[in-house]
């Protein structure tokens, strides 16, 4: 059975994710720690569930879900897990968290492409790959069926969906994310989002406003 533990960090309060299952593997998903205080938080969840890490993924390269990749790698020895559409983001994120006055320290470069499809095995747990473009170009979400549970980085909220007026970005792809992948997801599955509180998608098939409104996209 997945355990999913939730922290926020970062400036930016994104959800950083570390999924574990009865084996006690765990994968840090998205980590946002940008500071000792944070990393320390993180180190410490770890510890305290008795976990071991064995996967670092990230739903999308921006500069509040990558400041910890350098951290995890150096602890753990663990690559990022991208789609390819990412890289560029995630080599210019520096230099993009200059710009916000954020310190987001150089990533490791992945060895290993994620792709619509796609199986991530972490102990008894398959997590199949969405491709979930819009917000960023190569935006993924990790889908439990057996969990009944998705990380879906910043495509989906809470009764709103990520930005779509971010460089790179591109609301008609968004929208189409949201509407022929997300929407086609049981209604009983939890939405664990990368900020804000966990929603269903049955929840926000009825009552999320931008996913009725096609328009709103541009």
């Amino acid at each position: 059975m997945l355990k999913i533990h939730k922290l926020t960090f970062n400036p930016f309060s994104e959800n950083t994710y570390i999924v574990a299952d009865e084996t006690n593997q765990c994968a840090i998903i998205d980590p946002g720690c940008c500071n000792d205080k944070e990393r320390n938080e993180l180190l410490s969840t770890i510890e305290a569930y008795g976990l071991k890490p064995v996967l670092l993924l990230n739903t999308h390269c921006h500069i509040d879900h990558i400041p910890g990749n350098k951290f995890v790698f150096e602890k753990y020895g663990l690559l990022p897990q991208i789609h390819k559409n990412e890289l560029e983001i995630l080599q210019l994120a520096p230099q993009f968290g200059k710009f916000f006055g954020f310190d987001c320290p150089e990533s490791p470069l992945p060895d290993t492409f994620l792709e619509a499809g796609d199986d991530v095995k972490l102990g008894n747990t398959v997590f199949k790959v969405l491709f979930t473009p819009g917000h960023s170009p190569g935006s993924i979400c990790f889908y439990s069926p057996a969990d009944k549970a998705v990380i879906s980085g910043d495509v989906l909220f809470y009764r709103s969906v990520g930005r779509f007026d971010l460089p790179e970005s591109n609301g008609k792809d968004l929208y189409n994310s949201l509407v022929n992948v997300m929407m086609k997801l049981p209604d009983e599955v939890t939405v664990y989002s990368g900020h804000g509180p966990e929603t269903s998608i049955g929840f926000e098939r009825y009552n999320n406003p931008f996913i009725q409104d096609e328009a709103s996209f541009g």
